[in-house]
């Protein structure tokens, strides 16, 4: 489902949830040749503030980006701009819930700004951020 401007109301909201494997993040690692070892090398990641391999940030991103353009606004929307604020690391097997949500409407522009925040199984917010959008005409 898509949502033109006209069909767009404040506050509202839609959200995409995943379980992060492994394969997961090799895979984004191969598709986007980011292989720093604080993804993908155990042994290093030991010696890393986190412990543990952590989660591409860009990966969660990615499942914004997934809310934004399959859901709200949905198919055919364009993504302008989005800033992003990682808060807490996220590991191999936490389940993320990506959600958006409507917060301001520019009918004359057709711009709408989101705010696009991740959480995790516990509820802690790992992402909080704002994206601009061009709904579907």
């Amino acid at each position: 489902m898509s949502y033109t401007i006209s069909n767009l109301e404040l506050n509202q909201k839609a959200s995409f949830t995943k379980t992060i494997s492994e394969s997961d993040v090799y895979l984004f690692a191969g598709i986007t040749g980011d292989i720093n070892p604080a993804h993908l090398n155990a042994i290093y990641a030991q010696s890393t503030r986190f412990k543990h391999r952590i989660v591409h940030g860009a990966l969660l991103s990615g499942l914004i980006s997934a809310v934004i353009g399959v859901h709200l606004p949905g198919s055919g929307t364009i993504y302008v701009a989005q800033n992003v604020k990682f808060l807490a690391p996220v590991y191999f097997g936490d389940t993320i819930t990506a959600t958006v949500e409507v917060i301001e409407i520019d009918k004359e522009k057709n711009r709408v700004k989101l705010k696009t925040i991740c959480e995790n199984q516990d509820g802690l917010l790992v992402v909080d951020g704002e994206a601009n959008v061009m709904p579907p005409l």
